[in-house]
């Protein structure tokens, strides 16, 4: 087993669906370090971090309505207010999401997509994407290892798989925290659903 093999078998893998963008970069400057954005709406839009966070609300959300069912339509109609203000301001400034909600399978050592082009082996990505766990943008290098097509079916017909490249250890340890958490979350509502 060689080295490479051994660090990804040090991370936890889960699949996950977050929001995530990313573009072709040269290689030039993936010796920049990656890096974790303390302003999420710098790094993406209004809809996508209020969507974001709908998916982290929505889990939340099936357990308290079982156990506090009048608390959970207080807080639906709070959540109702907010989008109302939010489209209001999104109607104003002509902001409209960039980013894309993807279904992902991510670690702290890479990750795997889904995209709507092919990607060639050894090409460098940019890669920035919203943990909705702690609500930061976390923007890294990637180097492209396989690109195949998306059997999974969709809206996007490949599925690419990246390893990070020159990433920090404060931010591989916010992709850990950000695993582990999801990982006890999953395992919680299987246990629930059985």
């Amino acid at each position: 087993m060689n080295s490479e093999q051994k660090e990804r078998r040090r991370f936890f893998r889960i699949e996950d669906t977050v929001n995530l963008f990313y573009k072709r970069v040269d290689e030039k400057m993936v010796t920049a370090l990656s890096h974790v954005s303390d302003d999420v709406l710098s790094n993406c839009s209004l809809a996508a971090a209020l969507d974001a966070m709908s998916q982290e609300a929505r889990i939340v959300g099936s357990r308290l309505e079982k156990n506090e069912p009048e608390l959970f339509e207080y807080l639906k109609i709070l959540d109702s207010k907010i989008h109302l203000v939010a489209q209001a301001v999104m109607m104003q400034g002509n902001e409209f999401g960039e980013h894309d909600s993807r279904n992902v399978s991510i670690s702290a050592s890479g990750l795997a997509f889904e995209v709507d082009e092919a990607l060639h082996p050894g090409e460098f990505l940019e890669i920035r994407m919203m943990l909705t766990s702690c609500m930061a943008v976390i923007v890294a290098y990637g180097k492209v290892i396989h690109c195949k097509r998306n059997v999974a079916g969709g809206d996007f017909p490949f599925y690419v798989g990246v390893d990070y490249v020159n990433m920090k250890d404060d931010d591989r340890e916010l992709l850990i925290k950000h695993v582990v958490k999801k990982q006890m979350q999953q395992i919680r509502e299987s246990k629930q659903g059985s």
